[in-house]
C-alpha cells in the first residue's frame, strides 16, 4: 500500500492539544506519585481484536512530546492487517513518559485503527466491482486529516477535503436557488474553470437536468438499486457517478454491482467503532525501582 504520512506540522498540534487536556494544570498525579523519576520501562502496543492499523505516527508522538528519549519501534505500520495478540508495536524509556501518554496513545490509535478496519471491510465487501469507497465531511471537528488518513490505510479514498475543493451542489443549495439548473449557472459563473461541479441529485429527473448542464458529477442520492442502474446508464460515462445512503458492508455489493463510480460512505468515519488496542507491560522490562529486590 502507497500511504503517505500526514506531515509532523499537522499532527503535532493535534497530540499536543490532547495531551495538554489530560494533563491539565497540575500533571500526571499518579504516576508522578508512585513512579521514581529514573524509572524505565519497555512495553508493547498490542491488539486485542483483529483489525487494520492506523495512527501510530500519532501515538508516537505523544510519547515523544511527554519525554523525547522515548523510542517507539513499529513492527506492524499503518495499513496492516493485524490479528488479536499480534504486538503491533515496543515502547521504550522513561516509564514516568509512558504511562503519562499512555490514553493519548491509545486515544488515537484505538480511533484512527477503528476507522481503518471499518473501511477496509467495506472495501473487500466491493472488491471485484470498479466502484471506489470513498469518506465524507462527516468527520470529528479538528480530527478530519486524521481521519481521512486513516480511511486511506484501509484502503479507501476521500471525498472533499473542505468546501474550498470543489463545488458540490445539495438539496438545500437548490431550494434556495429555485431549481437544479439555476443553481449550476450560478456555480458555473462563481468559480474558475479548474473547480469541479458536482450536484446531488435524488430522482432520474433531477439526473436528466444536471447532464443537460454538463456537470462532471452526479452524487445519486438515496437511491434503489433499481434507480441507480438506471442512473448509471442514463450517465453513459459523461459524469462520474456517485451513490450516496444507506450504505453499508451488506448493502454496499449491490450498489457496487449497479456500475457506480464511487460509493460515499459517512459512518467510516463519525461512527466507526474504536479497534480494542493495549499497552503492555511484561514485568521483565521495567526497571526495578531503587531499594527494592
Amino acid at each position: 500500500m502507497n500511504l503517505t504520512p500526514l506531515p509532523r506540522v499537522m499532527v503535532e498540534p493535534l497530540v499536543r492539544a490532547a495531551l495538554l487536556e489530560d494533563l491539565g494544570r497540575a500533571g500526571d498525579l499518579t504516576t508522578d506519585a508512585i513512579v521514581p523519576a529514573d524509572a524505565t520501562a519497555t512495553m508493547v502496543l498490542a491488539a486485542r481484536q483483529p483489525g487494520v492499523i492506523a495512527g501510530l505516527d500519532a501515538a508516537a508522538l505523544a510519547f515523544e512530546l511527554i519525554d523525547p528519549r522515548t523510542e517507539v519501534t513499529v513492527i506492524h505500520p499503518d495499513g496492516s492487517a493485524i490479528s488479536a495478540g499480534d504486538i503491533i508495536a515496543s515502547v521504550c524509556g522513561p516509564a514516568r513518559a509512558l504511562l503519562t501518554a499512555e490514553r493519548t496513545a491509545l486515544n488515537f490509535l484505538c480511533h484512527l485503527s477503528g476507522i481503518a478496519t471499518q473501511t477496509a471491510a467495506i472495501v473487500e465487501a466491493v472488491r471485484g466491482h470498479k466502484a471506489k469507497i470513498v469518506c465524507t465531511r462527516k468527520t470529528t471537528p479538528g480530527l478530519r486529516a486524521l481521519e481521512k488518513y486513516a480511511v486511506r490505510a484501509g484502503g479507501g479514498g476521500n471525498h472533499r477535503f473542505g468546501l474550498d475543493d470543489a463545488v458540490l451542489i445539495k438539496d438545500n443549495h437548490i431550494a434556495i436557488a429555485g431549481d437544479i439548473g439555476t443553481a449550476i449557472e450560478r456555480a458555473r459563473a462563481g468559480v474558475g474553470h479548474m473547480v469541479r461541479i458536482e450536484v446531488e441529485v435524488d430522482t432520474l429527473e433531477q439526473l436528466d437536468i444536471a447532464l443537460a448542464a454538463g456537470v462532471d458529477a452526479v452524487l445519486l442520492d438515496n437511491m434503489s438499486v433499481e434507480q441507480l442502474t438506471q442512473a448509471v446508464a442514463m450517465v453513459g460515462g459523461r459524469a462520474i457517478t456517485e451513490a450516496s445512503g444507506r450504505v453499508t458492508a451488506q448493502t454496499a455489493p449491490a450498489i457496487a454491482a449497479t456500475g457506480v463510480d464511487l460509493i460515499s460512505v459517512g459512518w467510516i468515519t463519525h461512527s466507526a467503532p474504536i479497534l480494542d488496542i493495549g499497552l503492555d507491560a511484561p514485568a521483565a522490562a521495567i526497571s526495578p525501582i531503587a531499594g527494592k529486590p
